[in-house]
């Protein structure tokens, strides 16, 4: 008799952990429906209402004594639907072949010839607002032997935890390309974050013109904007490049989802780490790509005459310097900013 109140506590345990585990599948299921069946909303709402009464009436059975005895009836049901949930699911697959938005409509392809390496598709759009833009896309040719820096952008829209990671290289003749791995939306898509867990947007690899996606952001989106100059060497910076044009390939000829947490702007970020220094583990501040200058400092990746990585992200705000034109755009985001202070006078 002693031991009833125990196995009456770890049955109401194994209950409460089963409820957990039934109402997070409930809730993925409703959203899954709620991103994926978009064609019809009326048809949307009837699979969630359907999907969700099921899913009550199984919960309810292991609450309440007196529907004991529908239980296996309820989770035969729920089972079923789940099944069907996820042999749907599964058959959801990316697309190269949609009505993209202008600014994703091309995604950036290499070919190489030794160490010379043409890129087609790069991105020079001119922005006036978000949506009023003049498009251009061009090819160019580069030479990685000449590549002479590595610059990181992270730019800053929805507080300090999320960034949008950039990765700028500077050749010998001056110029700069952008890589950025971004989400592919549909013409009049807008993003979601939540959205970004659910198969809503494929991934698409896009190469820029500074002038273009970083200042889209700066001057244009009114965004925070950092750079920070990463301490790489030569041939690793060639194989990062590779790294870039290699997932850009792959990406122009099997379409791949994004994912907000698994394939976004910080995975390439977090291979670059790896080429830089193959002994780095994941940390949380790569997901949170928001933290990912002082994980970089902290692994002396960054080349900063600071000590602390407060004075760092300051003389990293690029955003005093980004005002103007697109004229001298590049050059104007690395010269020093003027203080506070001596620009007040």
């Amino acid at each position: 008799m002693t031991y009833k109140p125990a196995l009456v506590f770890l049955a109401l345990l194994a209950q409460a952990f089963f409820s957990l585990v039934l109402i997070i599948i409930t809730v993925w299921g409703s959203l899954a429906l709620h991103y994926q069946l978009t064609e019809s909303r009326l048809l949307t709402y009837a699979a969630i209402g359907i999907w969700v009464l099921v899913a009550l009436a199984a919960l309810s059975t292991l609450w309440f004594t007196d529907l004991q005895h529908y239980r296996r009836a309820a989770f035969i049901s729920f089972a079923i639907l789940f099944a069907i949930l996820l042999i749907w699911w599964h058959g959801i697959k990316p697309s190269l072949n949609r009505d993209w938005a202008p600014e994703v409509a091309q995604t950036v392809t290499a070919e190489y010839n030794g160490d010379m390496v043409r890129l087609d598709h790069i991105r020079d759009f001119d922005w006036r607002t978000e949506k009023d833009f003049t498009v251009n896309w061009k090819s160019a040719d580069y030479d990685l032997s000449q590549i002479k820096s590595v610059d990181l952008f992270l730019s800053y829209w929805a507080g300090p935890a999320i960034a949008h990671t950039l990765v700028s290289f500077g050749f010998e003749d001056g110029r700069q390309v952008v890589f950025s791995a971004e989400i592919r939306k549909k013409r009049g898509q807008a993003f979601s974050e939540i959205g970004g867990f659910f198969k809503d947007f494929e991934l698409a690899m896009i190469a820029a013109e500074e002038s273009d996606i970083i200042y889209l952001r700066t001057n244009v989106r009114g965004e925070h904007v950092y750079r920070y100059h990463v301490d790489i060497e030569p041939e690793q910076a060639r194989q990062l490049f590779r790294l870039y044009t290699d997932t850009a390939n792959r990406l122009s000829k099997e379409a791949g989802f994004y994912n907000t947490l698994t394939a976004n702007c910080t995975t390439v970020v977090f291979d670059m780490a790896r080429i830089l220094d193959p002994s780095i583990a994941l940390d949380y501040r790569v997901l949170l790509s928001g933290y990912l200058p002082e994980y970089m400092f902290e692994k002396q990746l960054i080349v900063t005459a600071e000590t602390n990585t407060q004075s760092m992200r300051l003389n990293a705000d690029i955003s005093q310097q980004a005002k103007g034109s697109r004229e001298g755009y590049s050059q104007r985001i690395r010269t020093m900013a003027m203080p506070q202070a001596q620009a007040a006078e």
